[in-house]
């Protein structure tokens, strides 16, 4: 058997140190299982050429890699100043500038991206600008100028980010640059779309629907970075099919003490609703300038591997640091190290009462199984993923194996935790021989041995989504060969 196959996924953020020539192809060999690609930055032929390249580098390598297009958002930013950056101090009185012909800052005011800040806030709101370093206190908002007092010391420069703590701003989640950003995404064929700043369901329901209209049936991830996003945290997870932790904006606008918990939070309530989940932001962040993480980062990724997070997320670090590879390769070392404290046993009391899908009860009797007679894996025969992602909800000590012909399947599963995608076409064989040559396919591949116990899962019509309905216990023979074939 090989080495124990790491489980959580990693996400790397692609920027021009991924850019350098080589680079990429040692990211996917260190262990990247999906790239994100931050449309906040770059052109539509910057991001045609980053996914050619892709492409390209997992099938030299015989690897299976998921896209995942970021939009940017409504993200609300300052403007500029004429001397690109000021010194605050507290006590400084500064406004904001709500009006598009503002002149450059100075530090006394500078100009705003969001016009209508003036209808969200109040006097005695606290605003957080530059990710929290930078704190005002509104004094008054007249017309079109929001009166502030500093609360912190410390130099503001151009276009950092600005949120007002607590939330409750009134913007969209999608502005008329990221439904542009959707066709270009349809486009380019990638395999998720991350909608920022969501506040209800129905921005990710109008995401789904414009990403389907440009053709694209991409997975939407929902980025939980707003107070509002908490309230409605079961909604927005029911209407996505992976949330991601985005604990930036979301530790500005909620505060760093009440983080820790929502992360927790967000973890648990993806699971529940059988949703692939992502922690984010800042992971490794001290490894943008140094070749090793710190102790305190190190514990940050292994407590987000234990709570059960599906993927972790590299953004700074990759994109743009001085060691991305190195990073890999720590987050590699950091989440094997984890899953072995990982506790496996699953409650199936807890498990979901009256399944209405046949496929989502052949999943929770496969892992029922798996777990009472100790299995070596669990091999998904699947259309779209949704089998394997349904079977990894239940955790388990077997690793599962999603055998897939769909390209766009497999790129799917690169996201799900305990998920090992593979190539398999099974057209035309009999459900019987295609078990058959599945184990066998694994058995060739050094991932079964002879004796090895398996549960497969198929269904009765192989080219038809959704139509999981079988599962079987399989023994490895001889040569790879599956004796005691039979159907449970």
């Amino acid at each position: 058997m090989q080495a124990p196959l790491r489980r959580t996924k990693i996400l790397a953020t692609l920027g021009p140190a991924t850019d350098a020539p080589g680079v990429l192809d040692e990211l996917i060999r260190a262990g990247v299982n999906v790239v994100r690609m931050n449309f906040s930055h770059g052109t539509p032929e910057q991001h045609g050429a980053r996914v050619h390249a892709v492409r390209a580098a997992a099938a030299k390598q015989g690897r299976e890699v998921g896209i995942l297009a970021d939009l940017q958002g409504p993200k609300i930013r300052i403007e500029k100043f004429a001397n690109d950056k000021v010194h605050l101090k507290v006590g400084d009185k500064f406004s904001l500038i709500c009006r598009a012909n503002a002149p450059l800052g100075d530090n006394t005011q500078v100009a705003c991206s969001y016009l209508g800040l003036v209808n969200d806030v109040n006097a005695g709101d606290t605003l957080l600008l530059d990710d929290g370093l930078m704190a005002l206190t509104v004094l008054s908002v007249q017309g079109e100028s929001i009166h502030t007092e500093v609360l912190t010391d410390g130099y503001l420069s151009n276009r950092k980010g600005l949120n007002r703590l607590g939330g409750g701003l009134s913007l969209g989640a999608l502005t008329d640059q990221d439904k542009e950003h959707i066709i270009v995404a349809a486009k380019l064929e990638v395999d998720f779309i991350a909608v920022s700043f969501c506040r209800s369901a129905e921005d990710m329901h109008e995401a789904r629907r414009l990403a389907k209209e440009a053709g694209s049936f991409a997975n939407m991830v929902a980025k939980i970075e707003r107070a509002e996003a908490i309230t409605n945290l079961d909604e927005i997870t029911i209407a996505s099919d992976v949330v991601m932790v985005a604990r930036g904006d979301l530790g500005v606008e909620i505060g760093d003490a009440e983080l820790p918990g929502l992360q927790k939070k967000i973890i648990r309530t993806a699971l529940e609703h059988n949703r692939v989940v992502i922690t984010a932001t800042q992971m490794l962040q001290s490894m943008v300038d140094n070749p090793i993480p710190t102790r305190a980062e190190v514990l940050d990724v292994a407590n987000s591997v234990i709570d059960g997070t599906d993927a972790v997320m590299l953004s700074a670090e990759t994109a743009s640091g001085n060691y991305p590879v190195k990073a890999v390769e720590a987050m590699v070392r950091i989440c094997l190290g984890a899953e072995r404290q990982f506790h496996h046993d699953t409650d199936f009391e807890a498990a979901p009462r009256n399944l209405q899908r046949a496929d989502q009860a052949i999943a929770m009797a496969t892992m029922f199984l798996a777990e009472h007679i100790q299995v070596r894996a669990i091999i998904a025969l699947t259309e779209s993923g949704g089998t394997a992602r349904y079977l990894s909800r239940f955790r388990s000590t077997a690793p599962i194996f999603g055998l897939s012909k769909h390209d766009s399947a497999r790129h799917k599963m690169t996201m799900v935790r305990d998920v090992f995608p593979i190539n398999f076409d099974s057209t035309g064989l009999p459900t019987r021989e295609a078990a058959r040559s599945a184990v066998k396919k694994l058995f060739d591949m050094g991932l079964l041995a002879v004796d090895d116990r398996v549960v497969l899962t198929s269904g009765d019509s192989m080219e038809q989504r959704g139509a999981t309905n079988t599962l079987r216990l399989l023994v490895v023979g001889a040569e790879g060969r599956a004796e005691g074939l039979g159907d449970l």
